[in-house]
C-alpha cells in the first residue's frame, strides 16, 4: 500500500519519489541536520529512503513526502517505528527552504490527525535536548514531555528527549486543532 495522499490548505503529503533523495542527501549533509541521525553516505540514506516508503507495505504507516501546492519538495514527515523503537514515532525533516514558515506543523498536524483516525492511541517524537526547533514543534503540536517513555536501543536522555502526542481524551484529534 503506497502513502495515501493528504491535503492541508498549503501542501500535498504524498508517497515519496526518487527526486526526492538529492534534496534529503543535500540536508543530511548539512549542519541543519546536527541533531538527527544521519546516513554515513548515499547507500545509507537509500537504506532509510526506502525502509520508509517500505514500511506502508509492511506496516501501514510510513514516510510522506510534503509538496507546496504548486509541486516543490520541502522535506518530509513520517510515522515510523524501526527494530531499535520501543514505541511508534511522529518525526519530521524540512529542508531549510520549508523552515519558519508553518509548514512542519500544518504538515505534521495532517499526519497526527490521520493517524488518530486509524485508531493510533498515541506517538512519540524522539528529539535531541538540544534541537531547540524540534522541541518548539513538538510542543506546538500538543505534545507532552513524558521523561519515564523507553528511549531507543542505545540512546541515553543526553541524546534523546520523548515528547508524546496523543488525541483528546475522547479518541478525537481536536487538541490538534
Amino acid at each position: 500500500m503506497p502513502a495515501p495522499v493528504l491535503h492541508t490548505p498549503r501542501l500535498t503529503l504524498r508517497p515519496h519519489v526518487l527526486a526526492d533523495m538529492p534534496p534529503l542527501w543535500e540536508f543530511f549533509r548539512s549542519d541543519r541536520a546536527a541533531y538527527v541521525g544521519t546516513p554515513g553516505s548515499e547507500t545509507h540514506l537509500w537504506y532509510g529512503f526506502a525502509s520508509e516508503v517500505g514500511s506502508w507495505d509492511l506496516m501501514g504507516h510510513g514516510g510522506w513526502g510534503v509538496d507546496t501546492k504548486g509541486g516543490e519538495f520541502l522535506g518530509q514527515v513520517a510515522i515510523t517505528r524501526p527494530p531499535h523503537f520501543p514505541e511508534t514515532e511522529i518525526g519530521w525533516t524540512f529542508l531549510a527552504k520549508g523552515e519558519g514558515k508553518g509548514y512542519a506543523f500544518e504538515a505534521a498536524l495532517a499526519a497526527l490527525h490521520w493517524a488518530w483516525a486509524q485508531g493510533f492511541a498515541t506517538l512519540v517524537s524522539y528529539i535531541h535536548p538540544s534541537n531547540t526547533r524540534s522541541l518548539a514543534l513538538a510542543q506546538r503540536l500538543g505534545a507532552v514531555h513524558d521523561p519515564n517513555a523507553a528511549l531507543p536501543k542505545g540512546e541515553t536522555s543526553d541524546e534523546t528527549v520523548v515528547y508524546r502526542h496523543m488525541p483528546d481524551t475522547d479518541g478525537n484529534p481536536e487538541a490538534y486543532a
